[in-house]
């Protein structure tokens, strides 16, 4: 039982820690303006893929997760 209790507290901090990336995103002024970022924009269309963020914030949670595995 104490396996079930231990993966709740993981899972409620990472919902913390992402409630608080939601919180702050806007006052990171590079997030979402990094170099591989897609953007298109035309006179009635606009397209945007946040690509080089989504690398950079898989990176930093692959890094966090393998600390907490240690």
């Amino acid at each position: 039982m104490s396996g079930v209790g231990r993966s709740l507290v993981i899972l409620g901090l990472i919902i913390v820690l992402a409630g608080l990336v939601i919180c702050l995103a806007g006052k990171i002024p590079w997030l979402g303006r990094l170099p591989g970022d897609i953007s298109f924009k035309r006179e009635h269309f606009s397209f945007y893929f946040p690509l080089g963020s989504c690398l950079l914030l898989s990176l930093l949670l692959s890094l966090l997760l393998w600390l907490f595995r240690r």
